[in-house]
C-alpha cells in the first residue's frame, strides 16, 4: 500500500480513505482485512460484521408449495427389568 492511496483530495479538504486506531490515536491506521481490521503498531484488531447482501431477498412460499410438517414421535420407554 502507498501512502498516496490512503488519503484523497475532495475540493479543498483531505479526506483520509481508513480508519485510525482507537489505541495509538491518529496517525495510525488500521489494515483492512477481508473478516477483520487490524493495526501493525499495537496489535489491535476488530472483527467485521457479516451482512448480508441486499440482493439476496428472502425467498417467499406460498401454501401449496410449502412441505407439510412431520413431528418427531417420542421413542418408547424402555423399562427396566430387575
Amino acid at each position: 500500500m502507498i501512502k498516496r492511496e490512503l488519503y484523497s483530495v475532495e475540493g479543498s479538504k483531505l479526506v483520509r480513505q481508513r480508519r485510525f486506531c482507537p489505541r495509538c490515536g491518529p496517525g495510525v491506521f488500521l489494515a483492512e482485512h477481508a473478516d477483520r481490521y487490524a493495526c501493525g503498531r499495537c496489535n489491535y484488531t476488530e472483527i467485521k460484521k457479516e451482512t448480508k447482501p441486499k440482493s439476496e431477498a428472502p425467498e417467499t412460499k406460498t401454501k401449496s408449495a410449502q412441505k407439510p410438517k412431520t413431528e418427531a414421535k417420542p421413542k418408547p420407554k424402555k423399562e427396566k427389568s430387575e
